[in-house]
């Protein structure tokens, strides 16, 4: 199971905020008015080493004047049922309330990891006032400040010895592929045609699949699971509780796969939302792929597929390293093509490659175009490894790690790819001092 972090408690305690500074981003909208975050809000976390979806949720209230109360509520069931951990985030300038008490006895009949973030102790004698939210019955209690950030490493070391190391191993290391993509791409049409049989219910309706289905499947004589996944769409428009029960669900079989096959729309091409979900895939290091279907309905010249690659190429940017293969699923054209390519894909994610190979690549490259010298001081890369990681990660070993910028990493990436074939799967650069 995929690791999620969900963060909860009533509105206006901060929960949006600290949200944020774990993903390092400013996604979630924050505001003093209460019950400003009604949609959930998903991001990728990392502490300590370990990778993991955190969920901001709605602030949990009864009795208001709010109509949309009743639906958070729903949704942050949905939340807490999916969490492997639970931070609950109470608020120390108002004590220790009502509201605090009645959801606390909600989580405590979970029977999950539950830690309190006394938000708000940005000093001293705040801090002081934590002891009153133990009679909530829970023992793990951190004082914190999700604007300062003071007292949340405490809080996060304690949170990520609950979860999972990442990558286990499932099913005895069985490939993982998960198709996803926009509501009504073609998914799980995608998975009947090659399974043969309608595993997953298919309608013009988008966002017909609620849940991710899982189907163990043997072509090429490659053993595999592929797993079908609701529509990801822009936070924006995940509305009902259902939908945003399956975005979790979709994020997870992200989070547990090993491949991405990225379904997009061939008549209305890769728009911002696909390049939302490479970048996810990218995030956590999985193989990707895309695959453009409902090839069938669009008008094609001589160089359309060279066109639309180089066109799709610009737009992805720094992400362009991932094969794209043209398809029709309803016309059954090319798709084994697509598995093909995945499997492909995952074998070059797990390629192993012997140090002395690496060295006798890449540092004749570091030669001809070695690091720009900064302050005068010239850089000297001398030994290269592969490290025992599940997503390819290399060590550049040199003098001054510290003054290699992000384009010569960049140049580092893309001689590793003209050398060693690893399309598809993103690579992690690591300067160490040698």
């Amino acid at each position: 199971m995929a690791n999620v972090v969900a963060i909860v408690g009533r509105p206006n305690v901060g929960k949006s905020t600290f949200f944020n500074r774990l993903v390092e981003s400013r996604t979630a909208i924050m505001d003093n008015e209460s019950g400003v975050t009604r949609d959930r809000q998903y991001g990728v976390a990392e502490w300590n080493g370990k990778t993991f979806t955190a969920i901001d949720t709605g602030g949990y209230v009864t009795g208001s004047d709010d109509v949309f109360e009743g639906a958070i509520r729903e949704q942050v069931k949905y939340a807490l049922e999916e969490a492997s951990a639970i931070i609950f985030m109470v608020d120390v300038k108002d004590g220790l309330t009502a509201l605090d008490k009645d959801f606390s006895q909600i989580l405590r009949e979970l029977k999950k990891p539950t830690y309190v973030a006394v938000n708000k102790a940005d000093t001293t004698d705040l801090v002081h006032l934590i002891g009153e939210f133990y009679a909530m019955g829970f023992n793990a209690i951190f004082p914190i400040s999700s604007a300062n950030g003071s007292g949340t490493g405490e809080l996060l070391d304690a949170v990520t010895k609950e979860l999972e190391e990442n990558e286990v191993d499932r099913d005895e290391g069985i490939p993982r592929l998960a198709i996803l993509g926009r509501p009504n791409v073609g998914k799980s049409s995608f998975l009947n045609a090659l399974v043969g049989e309608d595993r997953s219910i298919v309608t013009d309706e988008a966002g017909t699949t609620r849940d991710a289905i899982n189907t163990r499947y043997k072509l090429f004589g490659k053993d595999f699971i592929l797993t079908d996944t609701a529509g990801l769409r822009k936070k924006s428009k995940v509305k009902d509780n259902l939908e945003f029960y399956s975005t979790l669900r979709s994020l997870q079989a992200l989070q547990d796969s090993d491949v991405c096959i990225v379904l997009i729309d061939a008549e209305r091409g890769l728009e911002a939302q696909d390049i939302n979900i490479v970048s996810l895939a990218d995030k956590y290091g999985k193989g990707i792929m895309l695959m453009v279907n409902k090839w069938d309905l669009v008008e094609k010249e001589n160089n359309t597929v060279a066109d639309l690659k180089k066109a799709y190429g610009e737009k992805l940017g720094l992400l362009n390293y991932i094969p794209i293969i043209f398809t029709s699923v309803l016309e059954k054209q090319i798709i084994f093509k697509a598995i093909e390519t995945a499997i492909e894909v995952y074998n070059n994610r797990s390629k192993k490659i012997a140090t002395s190979k690496i060295n006798d690549a890449m540092l004749p490259e570091i030669e001809r175009y070695p690091p720009p010298a900064i302050k005068g001081k010239y850089i000297k890369i001398k030994y290269v490894t592969q490290l025992p990681t599940v997503t390819p990660s290399f060590a550049f070993f040199c003098n001054l790690p510290q003054y290699v910028k992000s384009p010569y990493k960049r140049f580092l990436e893309n001689k590793l790819r003209e050398h060693f074939e690893l399309e598809g799967v993103p690579i992690r650069i690591f300067l160490r001092k040698k």
